[in-house]
């Protein structure tokens, strides 16, 4: 693991190829699934508050399940997470043209909402973890996403790379450009991690 500010970063993040492949997947990581998406205390605040914004984006069976289940819903181990529809996908995920997408980021997509998307759903397959003193960046390998890793190994894409945008967004542009001489420090073996 490498450590950059407070943040720990597993060697997979660097290590592992990824691309999603939407046409192939057809986003069913939406649907899949024991419990929701994760979410954090702060995000379940900011879907409540776009919520107006977001609901006509939604499915008839994602506003039932939120309007029963609430905005986020605890699953066996008190963590927060998304509402599902009858146990199975997220009440805000939607059909666009044959793919699962986000209702919460096709609001924000046409600036109705400004919150974009849960930070899990954002830097999937890359979960973030929050301890009292640091964050842990690990790799979530989850099997249906093996065409995602098939098209990252042919493409040549590091996952950080692939998920650039959101870990800027979330660490900002000082952190991940550290993070990008971290990843060339390892490949030409000039860091070495124990």
């Amino acid at each position: 693991m490498i450590q950059i500010g407070d943040v720990i970063v597993s060697l997979d993040i660097f290590e592992k190829k990824f691309a999603c492949d939407l046409a192939a997947c057809k986003g069913i990581c939406c649907i899949e699934g024991d419990y929701g998406a994760p979410l954090e205390e702060k995000e379940i605040a900011k879907i409540e508050e776009n919520y107006t914004h977001i609901k006509p984006y939604m499915t008839a069976e994602g506003i039932k399940a939120v309007e029963e289940q609430g905005f986020a819903v605890k699953d066996c181990d008190g963590d927060w997470g998304t509402p599902l529809v009858n146990g199975r996908e997220c009440a805000y995920s939607i059909d666009e043209n044959g793919c699962c997408w986000c209702a919460i980021e096709k609001a924000w997509s046409e600036k109705h909402s400004a919150f974009r998307k849960p930070v899990s759903c954002h830097l999937y397959p890359i979960r973030a973890t929050r301890y009292p003193a640091f964050e842990a960046l690990n790799y979530h390998k989850w099997k249906i996403c093996s065409c995602a890793r098939v098209k990252g190994n042919e493409q040549g894409i590091p996952l950080y790379r692939f998920l650039k945008e959101a870990l800027t967004e979330r660490y900002g542009q000082e952190w991940y450009d550290e993070l990008e001489y971290a990843a060339k420090e390892l490949e030409e073996g000039r860091l070495i991690v124990r």
